[in-house]
This record gives structure tokens, C-alpha cells and sequence, in this order.
């Protein structure tokens, strides 16, 4: 028989990275079982759905690189064929509350307007997509039994059951979604390239007991592709243009490549004191000669120059990017035309 796994996210919002886990593990056991992995979208409890939710798992999907074979299947879609096996549950010893609710065993079925809850509707779907495998996370062993005895009552079997360890938060606890990190979303927003969220939750595999999440080792993981990308690659993930990649190289995120390439296009302006005249002037020299641009020998040069004769290279680099921490000076000597290197030096000096 075929492996079939799910991934059936709730649209509440941005993957949380627990579920992301579990959706990176499903993949990668039909991966290597030679199965498919279908996806579902557990949207029958209108009180926990966003609107933009199932785009924004979507999106979160596509982004980390987790493709899935069939769906996305909406259970909201299957509400007719949930009514029906819930009535073969009332056949099957299940009981009407006096309020039209179905219960089986004190778990309800279905509420009293007869839409399912998530215990039948999660079994239902489970059988009737043939999933031979469920991965989720051990917060979901208490539901094993119950489905397990909602499933017979279908005259099913329930799937086999794969429970992994969940993540954990600063506070030893499930990580919640309200902390901090806690979604794809927050880790993007953050600059880590999906590659190294990725390789991340790759990592991790199935892991047997609860882990903490370890937001430095993911940083560890974002340095390492950023290094890792062209110059191409990386200046468009920045959204720079091409010649700024030698300044960007020392990003430890893309959002701080994007700060730099800020920085380096449209610095804040500033205004110095007359103690950053004698380094700004040396500088307006040494460049007024060069070249329109400079290679990297001629900026380190430059730099060296001044180092040389004292400068202060902290007053340089707030005329040029308008920041007093950033790149290798040298690189941004390097990408900034002479001309705008002109204009930034004499506009810092000049009183306001």
C-alpha cells in the first residue's frame, strides 16, 4: 500500500513554526517512502479562521519549499459527507443531545446546529483521503484514543499515528504564538533566508522528545546562505542593485543587508561637527583624483590613507551612510560614486 500523509493546518495566520515542523517531517517521510503528501485545510471551527489565513499558510508552505501532492482540500467543502457519517455514528451508538449535538462516548460529534466539530471531521477525512500515516506533534496524543474509537464507530481503522516533539519557548513550555519567533512570518520579517528556516526544521527530523527552539542556530544557519548566495541572488534579495553586493557580504540577515543597502542608497542625513573637517577634507582630496569609481585595491587605499594620517573613520562613515555601524568601510568607498561621495562629504560639514 502507498504512503499517504496530510498536513492539516487551521487558517489562523502566519505557519507557526511548530506546525511548519510537522508539515517539513510529513514531506519528508512521503519523500522517502516514495508516498504523496496531501494537504488540507482544517477549517471547520469559524472562530479560529483569519481572514488571509489559508493564503498566509500557503504562501509560508511555497516559501519554506514544502510542495505537496493533492489539495489544498477545505474540509469547510466536505460538510455534507461529514452530516452522513455522523448519522452512522448515531447508528453505531452515538446519542442526540437534547440540544441536537451528537456525542460518541462524552466527545461531540457534531454541534447543535449539525456542523462537525474537528474530532469526527479530522477522522472522516483521514479515512476517506486513504491516509496510512498521521504526523503531528505529541500535543495530540490525548486525541489518539478518542479518534482511534470514532473511527471503528465508522467501521474504519485509524490511520497509523507518528507523534513527534513539539518546540519549546524560552520558558519550557509549548512555544507559543505569542512569542516571540514563533511563526514562519516573524523568522522572514526577521531576514532568515528560507533556506536556513529549512535546513533548520530538516534538521530537527522527527525529533522523539521536545526541543527548545534554537533561534542561534538559526542564525548560524542564515549566515552560512547568505555566504552562500551570488552576488545576484543576494543583492535581489536585498533589493539592490548588483555593484552593492561586496557591501552587503557581511549581512548576518537579509533584513540588515536591506538596512545597508538603505544605508548606501539613501542615507539619513547628518550634520558633523568641526572635528570631522580634517578627515572629510583629507577624503574629498583623496577623491576629487580617483576614479568616478574605485576598485576594491583603490578604496581599501583610500581607507588606509586616512587611518594613516589619523582620520576618523567613524565621521566618514556617518557623512557617507548617515549610520555609525555598517559594512566595511572600504565597500562602501568602493560603491559609491565619486560624484555622490563628493556631495555626501561636503553636505556634512556644511552648517544647517
Amino acid at each position: 500500500m502507498s504512503v499517504r500523509v496530510r498536513f492539516a493546518p487551521s487558517p489562523t495566520g502566519s505557519l507557526h513554526l511548530g506546525n511548519a515542523l510537522s508539515a517539513v517531517a510529513n514531506r519528508a517521510y512521503a519523500d522517502e517512502c516514495g508516498g504523496a503528501l496531501v494537504l488540507r485545510i482544517d477549517d471547520t471551527d469559524p472562530e479560529r479562521t483569519v481572514v488571509g489565513g489559508e493564503e498566509g499558510i500557503l504562501g509560508d508552505l511555497v516559501w519554506l519549499g514544502v510542495t505537496w501532492d493533492e489539495g489544498p482540500i477545505r474540509q469547510s467543502s466536505r460538510a455534507e459527507r461529514h452530516a452522513e457519517a455522523a448519522s452512522a455514528a448515531l447508528e453505531a451508538g452515538a446519542v442526540r443531545d437534547p440540544d441536537g449535538s451528537i456525542r460518541l462516548g462524552g466527545t461531540t460529534l457534531a454541534r447543535p446546529d449539525g456542523t462537525a466539530t474537528y474530532q469526527l471531521a479530522t477522522v472522516v477525512d483521514d479515512l476517506d483521503l486513504g491516509i496510512t500515516h498521521i504526523i503531528r506533534g505529541s500535543d495530540h496524543r490525548p486525541n489518539e484514543e478518542v479518534q482511534q474509537r470514532i473511527a471503528r464507530s465508522l467501521g474504519g481503522e485509524l490511520p497509523e499515528v507518528i507523534h513527534h516533539g513539539l518546540l519549546l519557548g524560552g520558558d519550557g513550555k509549548k512555544l507559543s504564538k505569542r512569542a516571540e519567533h514563533s511563526s514562519v512570518g516573524d523568522l522572514r520579517d526577521e531576514g532568515i533566508p528560507a533556506p536556513a528556516l529549512r535546513a533548520y526544521l530538516d534538521e530537527l527530523g522527527l525529533p522523539r522528545h521536545d526541543v527548545h527552539l534554537d533561534i542561534p542556530r538559526i542564525h548560524r544557519l542564515a549566515i552560512d546562505v547568505i555566504a552562500g548566495m551570488s552576488d545576484a541572488e543576494l543583492t535581489a534579495a536585498a533589493g539592490a542593485p548588483v555593484d552593492l553586493a561586496r557591501a552587503l557580504r557581511g549581512a548576518r540577515t537579509l533584513l540588515e543587508a536591506r538596512e545597508i543597502t538603505q544605508q548606501i542608497l539613501e542615507p539619513a542625513a547628518v550634520s558633523l561637527g568641526d572635528e570631522a573637517r580634517p578627515t572629510i577634507g583629507r577624503f574629498v582630496e583623496l577623491r576629487e583624483g580617483g576614479a568616478e569609481r574605485l576598485d576594491e585595491a583603490g578604496a581599501r587605499a583610500t581607507v588606509r590613507e586616512l587611518k594613516a594620517v589619523g582620520g576618523n573613520l567613524k565621521m566618514l562613515r556617518l557623512a557617507l551612510t548617515g549610520a555609525e555601524r555598517g559594512p566595511e568601510l572600504w565597500t562602501v568607498v568602493a560603491v559609491v560614486p565619486r560624484s555622490e561621495a563628493l556631495r555626501r562629504a561636503a553636505a556634512a560639514i556644511t552648517p544647517r
